[in-house]
């Protein structure tokens, strides 16, 4: 089988919502969520499922970054708790005047909010194993 690793650069709606469904019931660690407000960076990684491929039980490490994110805020996630996993569902988006925004789902009624003047959201695998 030939092994290959996804890059993603989204910089519209479609490009974010291919993304999103790569990324659907993903696994994320609240302790490996990072938002760096001096850098304008948001990042998140994932142990995801490869969703485009044949072998669907192939799990893959991936990272989401998105550049340009002027705020960040979560609902009902203790990012202290480091023994917290999330599922994402789903990544939305918004245009409310001059800003974006997205809205990171997860399973049990968790949100992570980012706004930005631009969507510019960067995805790429990093390993892949047949573990899941």
């Amino acid at each position: 089988m030939k092994k290959y690793l996804s890059k993603i650069i989204a910089q519209d709606e479609r490009g974010l919502q291919m993304i999103s469904a790569l990324c659907s019931e993903a696994k994320v660690k609240a302790e490996e969520i990072r938002y760096l407000p001096k850098n304008s960076i948001f990042l998140l990684s994932l142990k995801r499922l490869s969703v485009e491929t044949e072998n669907k039980n192939l799990s893959i490490n991936s990272i989401l970054k998105f550049d340009f994110v002027n705020s960040c805020r979560s609902k009902n996630i203790n990012i202290s708790n480091k023994d917290l996993e999330l599922q994402l569902l789903n990544i939305n988006i918004y245009k409310n005047k001059e800003q974006f925004e997205i809205s990171l789902i997860f399973d049990k009624n968790r949100i992570i909010e980012l706004k930005s003047e631009i969507i510019e959201c960067n995805f790429e695998d990093q390993n892949q194993s047949n573990a899941t």
